[in-house]
């Protein structure tokens, strides 16, 4: 059900040229890191640029719940006063994460590796989503499952262990998730704990918990692959965190100003990890007319700013081995294929349907009802461009997700006909200063 008796729909047609520099909210997978690295680290952690969405925030209240003190201390800079490794207090009430996928999943890495007993929430979108692979490990390690909703879903009530097992862990898919709830499970282990991924997924709370101190390796195993091996019990020590700009909000902007004629902006801070750059690679194919300035590191990942200015894309074939480092991206970049000359086809994208809705579907119903050919073969999706012009007009159906929402805003800045989405409501999940920062490039909303 997507409408909601609070739904507020939201509209965006075309406007001038987009022009001034912008640097939008800290990225969303370091912020949950952030908390939660603060919370099994003994003192005082200080973090700025945190993105403060919803999801991050329900991350925040959970660590509360289970002993930090945490405190705001101004626009996106916090105080983490951590318990250290097991040391954890059992939380009185449920933790509700409300629509953070990611929150709830790590998290349930950290409660499965100490000896206190959890339950698990969230809203309806979160209660739909698979969590039996993450508890599949969790329970090898000695975690327990003693109450789950069908198919391994919330509302979950998790017993941790106070004496984890360390294990060696292939991941039936490349999972940045699954990862780092095995690694947080880990670190209250005696000994090692292995991680073995067929296909290299991102890689943050590696290098956030090499930040903290803790002694991890990381080789390559197999063709695309890695093997992450921690040593449990290790002394995570606090360390300042500044957030860089995520890259999957980053992106609205960056296709806004490849879309619009006459744009020509700056995006600051973005970070640069490899694992998270698809989308930034696919657009260069595409012909985007990107230049990369200033590079440089922050809270252990590389940044830079980003020219971006119109430019004539041609459809391009994006392969499924890049799926792991653009998996959000692939609806704005389903929007930004539909002003391509020619089609560009998405593979492998699997990955797709399990997230805040059946996002693959989804898609191709939002460009279908603004006039372009989109289709979906097995778990491709191929769009065909209308070489600069995109017809627009529909009405966008958001199934509570707040990328599809966003993704379609932008089609409508640089469309014929103004496009609606059906629910703004759930764009501050991840991205609530969307439409003053959009506004003040010179979009137009109503």
């Amino acid at each position: 059900m997507s409408h909601s008796a609070a739904a507020k729909p939201l509209t965006a047609r075309a406007c001038g040229s987009l022009r001034g520099r912008v640097r939008p909210p800290g990225d969303k997978s370091i912020s949950h890191r952030a908390f939660l690295l603060g919370l099994l680290s003994v003192g005082e952690t200080l973090v700025s640029g945190l993105l403060e969405g919803e999801d991050v925030l329900n991350t925040g209240r959970a660590c509360v719940q289970l002993g930090a003190r945490v405190e705001r201390l101004g626009d996106g800079r916090w105080r983490i006063h951590g318990m250290g490794l097991g040391s954890l207090l059992a939380p009185r009430e449920k933790l509700d994460f409300g629509n953070a996928g990611t929150g709830s999943r790590l998290m349930m890495g950290v409660v499965g590796g100490h000896g206190v007993t959890a339950l698990f929430d969230g809203d309806a979108s979160l209660r739909k989503r698979p969590m039996r692979r993450i508890l599949d490990p969790l329970v090898l390690m000695g975690a327990e499952v003693l109450e789950q909703a069908e198919g391994g879903r919330c509302p979950i009530l998790l017993k941790g262990t106070s004496e984890p097992a360390p294990i060696e862990y292939r991941t039936p898919v490349a999972s940045a998730q699954i990862k780092s709830a095995v690694l947080l499970a880990g670190l209250n282990a005696l000994g090692r704990t292995t991680v073995i991924e067929s296909e290299a997924s991102r890689d943050h709370t590696e290098k956030m918990l090499t930040y903290f101190g803790a002694a991890l390796t990381s080789e390559p195993f197999g063709e695309h692959g890695r093997k992450i091996t921690l040593e449990g019990r290790p002394e995570l020590a606090p360390r300042p965190i500044m957030v860089p700009v995520d890259p999957s909000s980053a992106a609205f902007l960056i296709a806004a100003a490849v879309l619009v004629k006459g744009s020509d902006i700056v995006v600051e801070g973005v970070m640069m990890n490899p694992l998270r750059s698809g989308f930034l690679a696919t657009l260069l194919e595409m012909g985007a007319r990107i230049d990369i300035l200033d590079r440089r590191e922050e809270g252990g990942e590389e940044v830079a700013d980003l020219r971006v200015r119109h430019s004539d894309l041609t459809g391009v074939d994006v392969p499924a081995a890049r799926a792991p480092a653009m998996i959000d991206e692939y609806l704005i970049l389903a929007v930004v294929a539909a002003f391509a000359k020619g089609a560009t086809r998405m593979n492998g994208l699997q990955e797709l349907r399990v997230k805040e809705s059946d996002r693959l579907a989804a898609t191709a119903a939002g460009l279908s009802a603004n006039g372009v050919k989109a289709t979906v073969e097995g778990d491709d999706l191929i769009v065909e461009g209308g070489a600069g012009s995109c017809r627009g007009g529909g009405l966008v159906e958001t199934h509570l997700d707040h990328r599809l929402a966003m993704s379609f805003l932008v089609m409508g800045l640089a469309s014929d006909r103004p496009v609606t989405v059906d629910d703004e409501t759930m764009i501050a999940t991840s991205f609530p200063t969307f439409r003053p920062l959009m506004a003040s490039l010179g979009a137009e909303f109503s």
